[in-house]
């Protein structure tokens, strides 16, 4: 029987185990309300910025600890030139198509200085957090601007209305939701599978099939979990299969593709990695202008939940990015992280935040406590890596 090493086992699930303990508690000392469907829902449609925002922060980060600080602004000010465009009664279309390619524009704008200039990250990102922060009063006029289009607001996940629609016309329990993450627990397996299937007939090492099960088994039950919640209060929002969409695409792209390998290889040691005839310049570019594309699809999630766009949205939105990415097992140096680590990061916060709102906490006490979580999971990085040295 295979020993298991309980330092390396706690040292790689730390942060599951830790949202597990989170949510006992909140649940304990809310009286279960927060697993109550409609919580559920909220805890899924409040933060799918973090979600969405902290997979593009991710992409920095993996080159080298780098951050984006402009990614509020950004949000906001994608946000208020869509809500513009809409306002003025042109097609929702033209303003989806404008706020993404604002996003893109920036991130090249904010890409090529660091990339290419040298500029610091860091720097660069926080001039473009004053400028583009500034460019979305100019916009508004200091205004808010409400949204009006209903396409919009139930596409992108804004309203009470704004689910997928149950195609077996059930009421009181949502069927297709249901059906939608049995289906989702079948493909996950079988990938799994798959993948063992390969990795054993390629002769690379594989973990041990019991843990294998235990882990498929665990996460199967979770997904299966969330879609009985879903199911008994209307079911999927839209904003979820943005979020999906967003996960598996970038899910995808670190891990099967060269461009992923590439971030990787940037933060794990840049100099052998330009040695090695990789064009460096090239992957930082390509992180920020993938961070400028997903500020501004946050933006567009935004303005929908909110059915409107005004100078202070987007405001702590790049720290809960940043929070999200290190609380899921970032490296602070670069070269570390995973898409499913920065799920486990966001729904943590996600968790904290919606704890307290419904325990009654005062906003500025919140505050604390992310900071503090940020803190020790940051500690918890630097502490791991001299352990390992």
């Amino acid at each position: 029987m295979e020993k298991v090493n309980v330092s390396a086992f706690l040292r790689k699930y730390t942060m599951i185990i830790a949202l597990v303990l989170v949510v006992i508690f909140f649940s304990v000392a809310t009286e279960g309300k927060i697993l109550f469907p409609q919580n559920i829902n909220n805890l899924i449609s409040q933060n799918a910025y973090v979600f969405v925002l902290g997979t593009g922060m991710l992409l920095c980060i993996l080159t080298g600890g780098n951050i984006d600080l402009s990614v509020g602004s950004v949000v906001c000010f994608a946000g208020a030139v869509g809500a513009m465009i809409m306002d003025k009664n042109v097609n929702v279309l033209a303003a989806i198509l404008a706020m993404l390619i604002i996003g893109i524009l920036i991130g090249m704008w904010q890409g090529f200085w660091i990339a290419y200039v040298k500029v610091p990250p860091f720097i660069a990102t926080l001039a473009g957090m004053y400028a583009f922060r500034g460019l979305s009063n100019v916009v508004l006029q200091g205004l808010t601007v409400s949204i009006k289009n209903e396409t919009f607001i139930k596409v992108f996940g804004g309203g009470a209305d704004c689910y997928v629609p149950d195609l077996f016309g059930g009421e009181g329990f949502n069927m297709t939701c249901m059906l939608a993450g049995c289906i989702a627990v079948v493909i996950l397996i079988a990938m799994q599978l798959k993948s063992r299937i390969n990795n054993k007939s390629k002769g690379y090492e594989t973990a041990p099939l019991g843990s294998t099960v235990v882990k498929l088994a665990v996460i199967s039950a979770v997904i299966l979990w969330i879609a009985y919640k879903l199911s008994s209060h209307k079911g999927i929002p839209t904003a979820l299969i943005w979020i999906l969409l967003v996960l598996l695409v970038y899910g995808y792209l670190t891990t099967k593709t060269r461009i992923g390998r590439y971030l990787y290889a940037v933060g794990g040691n840049e100099k052998a990695t330009r040695l090695s005839g990789i064009n460096t310049k090239k992957v930082y570019f390509i992180a920020y202008v993938n961070m400028g594309f997903l500020a501004a699809l946050a933006g567009i999630l935004t303005i929908a939940r909110l059915t409107s766009s005004q100078p202070t949205y987007g405001q702590g939105y790049e720290m809960d990015a940043i929070g999200a990415c290190f609380i899921g097992g970032a490296s602070a140096y670069g070269g570390v992280g995973t898409v499913p680590g920065v799920v486990i990061g966001a729904t943590l916060m996600g968790v904290i935040n919606q704890g307290m709102s419904i325990m009654g906490m005062d906003v500025n006490y919140q505050k604390v406590v992310k900071g503090l979580v940020l803190l020790i999971a940051v500690a918890f990085d630097v502490l791991s890596k001299r352990e390992k040295k």
